[in-house]
């Protein structure tokens, strides 16, 4: 993610490898708040907020815990305290579906609509569950990654994952019977 001279440099007050950090995890931090916040203006808000306080706590950040994981848990408090003041509502944006030229049309839109309903099925999961999987199949961290970004044990990292998975599960074989969303 961001060399460890470059941290090293932004915590001792170089401006210029501060500001070289905050670009370098600015794209993380936003794809972590979309996924948890699933709404564009909340994610950016969350970002911004995420930002400002890694740049007001560098000096804090104690390599015992990875910087990734350090960043993470800072975004994902922040999500989880917006999640919980405002509650969840449903976008009603129109997206614009483009027909690649081929013969596979039918693939892609079945593609489009399987995609759809993932993530559908994501956002309705509890906050909790809904972090553990952005944070392990979105961002790809190890079960230690997500206990210490969350300040959670392993086992319950484990055991929110296998419920989040359940859920999902159950959820897309709703969406498959042509059950109700909402």
């Amino acid at each position: 993610m961001v060399a460890p001279e470059t941290i090293k440099a932004a915590q001792a007050g170089d401006r210029d490898s501060l500001v070289t950090l905050l670009r370098e995890i600015e794209p993380h931090v936003y794809k972590t708040a979309f996924y948890i916040l699933n709404n564009e203006q909340d994610a950016m808000d969350a970002s911004q907020e995420a930002l400002i306080r890694i740049y007001q706590k560098i000096g804090t950040y104690e390599e015992r815990a990875m910087f990734k994981t350090w960043v993470q848990r800072i975004v994902t408090n922040i999500c989880i305290d917006k999640f919980r003041r405002t509650k969840p509502s449903v976008s009603i944006d129109e997206h614009e579906m483009v027909f690649p030229s081929g013969q596979f049309v039918e693939d892609e839109v079945l593609a489009t609509f399987a995609s759809k309903d993932i993530v559908e099925a994501i956002d309705k999961l509890p906050v909790q569950h809904r972090t553990v999987v952005v944070l392990r199949y979105l961002q790809d961290f190890s079960y230690a990654e997500i206990a210490d970004s969350l300040n959670l044990p392993i086992n319950t990292v484990k055991s929110y994952l296998f419920r989040a998975r359940q859920q999902l599960q159950h959820l897309l074989q709703d969406y498959q019977k042509g059950g109700v969303r909402g």
